[in-house]
């Protein structure tokens, strides 16, 4: 098994490289229209994209850039258009174990996490992320459909104020940055369009009685994410491979004509076909878009898009020529994961193509963000494959990253970290044999330390040390019957696991279960108590973390249970951790594909508002 994988270097074009040493040299901030663009790449505002290193290379002409997209095209192309691809219709919507537990450093313990100042239960502090329902302590924002919905939270009970039609979008979600409300959603298409793109519409809330609408930008590419840093709103953007009129086999056209037809409609296509637009112009410069010097990596485009909600207009895009639908944000940095599998990805990108990704290896690309700047700082990869944004963290420059097995691999698990060094994401340490045979459920990151679950029939928790990122060391682990599918810290004693329960003779699914655990020791974590649920019930925060909230000061955990397909019921459930044991009550909140909707949001002076399908309501947690 490779131990230090690197990504193989091409040279895209001797004059790009020739270029491209000067403006390194010199330090330059490289960003708007170059003398010689093209006519159809219209400048945006200031605040382009840096470059650290020459990992990733800017093409630096337009002419140049649509070429690099055509080269690494033709190969794809076949008799019957692209080849291994499939067309996506996503519906919208071994260590050693630690002696003693005194021998930690103070940095490997557990710290207790909140929601975000808005209300909801984030992966990251300070970090916000869209969702469908938002507050600021006075007033509660919601999306019902695709109306926003404001109510006046300060009285004995939730009083609705007024709602606004949002244009242009289906199934938005939100995130709210002061007076000013920005909805994020799927476009709604065109009747002669055959994909659906992105929609980002603002809402001033000066007067919450008459919202108005601010600014709508309609984007052609897939929506990836959004985040929130302070005033700043960013969103990821995912271009894939074009739609074109491809020729098939049949009458007189034989295999090998129909291929030399294809590959003459790739040479046609425009720097429109691979970019995204927004409002029918480029949505990036093509001085801003950078191509993988690794000649393996996914063909598309993933674009950032950056802009203040107090001028969502004045946006600066940055471009990645690559095709990903995982992205992690830290407070100050976007990670983007390529990452491997053996069998079709799909993604929250709707209505695309899709090229499957390779079975080997994950390619990593990570940029610095500061205000409305993006800057590219370095590039690499690590063999095996990343489940999600919640198996990847980035703290004191030093990226940690949980994956699981594929064909470069052995059949187990591992943690494995990396620093950014002259432009490059270089292994620095690893643990590797975690769970073998079993697959990663959750991860859960902090300063100087993880907590790891795989299953198979039982549910091993890990307890990881990374307070020295060159040797991560296992520290503990616990074997248990079922899963925690989401972990949420309660302080530096207390961990709260919700997931399934199951049979530890078959690992067959029994049911939802939340569980405690004691993690004062780490070298020897353990169960404390259960809570078990109907057979066959889910917990939701498994799938979707918004659906689980913790409120600190009443030492109360707020999540949403589910059980049935047709017929299907949702239950609020309020779980009360006191010493070693759990205790918990439930009450039926909501039905059908709305339990998917049911969120609990913090207020002040310990209120708490639940909000369902259809209504705002205030919960009694005591």
């Amino acid at each position: 098994m490779k131990r230090s994988p690197r990504l193989r270097r091409t040279l895209l074009a001797a004059t790009a490289v020739t270029a491209l040493t000067g403006v390194f040299a010199a330090g330059v901030l490289v960003g708007g229209a170059e003398p010689d663009a093209r006519p159809d790449a219209p400048p945006l505002s200031q605040g382009p994209f840096r470059l650290a290193s020459t990992a990733l290379a800017p093409t630096p002409t337009c002419d140049e850039l649509l070429e690099s997209y055509q080269a690494r095209a033709l190969p794809l192309v076949g008799p019957w258009g692209w080849e291994g691809v499939m067309e996506l219709a996503v519906p919208a919507a071994g260590a050693e174990v630690g002696d003693t537990a005194a021998r930690l450093p103070a940095a490997a313990t557990p710290r207790a996490a909140t929601s975000s100042e808005t209300g909801t239960n984030v992966q990251e502090a300070g970090v916000d992320e869209p969702d469908l329902a938002k507050t600021d302590g006075s007033l509660l924002v919601r999306v019902d459909g695709s109306t926003l919905v404001v109510h006046d939270v300060t009285g004995a009970t939730p009083v609705e104020l007024s709602r606004l039609r949002l244009p242009g979008v289906v199934d938005p979600q939100i995130l709210l940055v002061g007076d000013t409300v920005v909805a994020v959603g799927a476009r709604v298409p065109d009747p002669d369009e055959w994909a659906v793109g992105s929609s980002v519409v603002t809402v001033d809330l000066g007067d919450p009685k008459a919202p108005e609408v601010g600014e709508l930008a309609a984007y052609d590419a897939g929506l990836v994410t959004a985040r929130q840093h302070g005033d700043v709103v960013r969103v990821v953007l995912r271009t894939d491979l074009p739609q074109l009129d491809f020729r098939h086999p049949g009458g007189r056209l034989g295999e090998r004509g129909a291929r030399l037809r294809n590959q003459e409609l790739v040479r046609r296509t425009t720097l429109a076909d691979w970019l995204p637009q927004v409002d029918g112009e480029l949505a990036v410069d093509c001085a801003d878009v950078a191509v993988p010097d690794d000649e393996e990596a996914v063909l598309g485009t993933v674009t950032t898009v950056a802009f203040t909600a107090a001028a969502p207009t004045r946006r600066t895009s940055v471009a990645v020529a690559t095709a990903t639908d995982l992205a992690y944000f830290s407070t100050d940095r976007l990670h983007l994961a390529t990452q491997a599998s053996g069998w079709w990805g799909l993604s929250e990108v709707m209505g695309r193509t899709a090229i499957p990704r390779g079975a080997g290896g994950t390619h990593l690309y990570s940029f610095a963000l500061d205000g409305t700047d993006t800057t590219f700082v370095a590039a690499g990869g690590v063999d095996g494959a990343i489940r999600d944004r919640w198996s990847m963290d980035a703290v004191d420059g030093v990226l940690r990253v949980a994956v699981g097995p594929t064909m470069e691999t052995g059949n187990f698990n591992s943690v494995i970290t990396l620093t950014e060094e002259d432009g490059a994401l270089v292994e620095t340490g690893r643990l590797d044999e975690l769970g073998v045979g079993e697959e990663i459920k959750s991860v859960r990151w902090f300063d100087g330390l993880a907590f790891v679950v795989t299953f198979r029939t039982v549910d091993p928790l890990y307890a990881v040390d990374l307070t020295d990122p060159a040797r991560p060391r296992l520290l503990g682990k616990l074997k248990i019957p079922g899963f925690s599918q989401y972990l949420h810290p309660l302080g530096p004693n207390r961990l709260l696991g919700i997931g399934q329960d199951a049979d530890v003779r078959d690992g067959g699914l029994r049911g939802a279960q939340a569980a405690l655990f004691g993690v004062t020791d780490l070298t020897a974590p353990k169960r404390l108590d259960t809570v078990t649920y109907p057979r066959e019930s889910v917990a939701q925060a498994g799938h979707d973390p918004r659906q689980f909230t913790w409120l600190p000061e009443q030492r109360v955990a707020l999540t949403v249970i589910s059980k049935g397909w047709e017929g299907r019921t949702g239950w609020l459930s309020i779980i009360k951790p006191r010493g070693h044991r759990l205790t918990e009550t439930r009450t039926e909140v909501e039905y059908g594909r709305d339990v998917d909707r049911v969120r609990m949001l913090p207020l002040p002076e310990g209120r708490v508002a639940l909000v369902t399908g259809d209504d705002v309501t205030f919960v009694d947690v005591d």
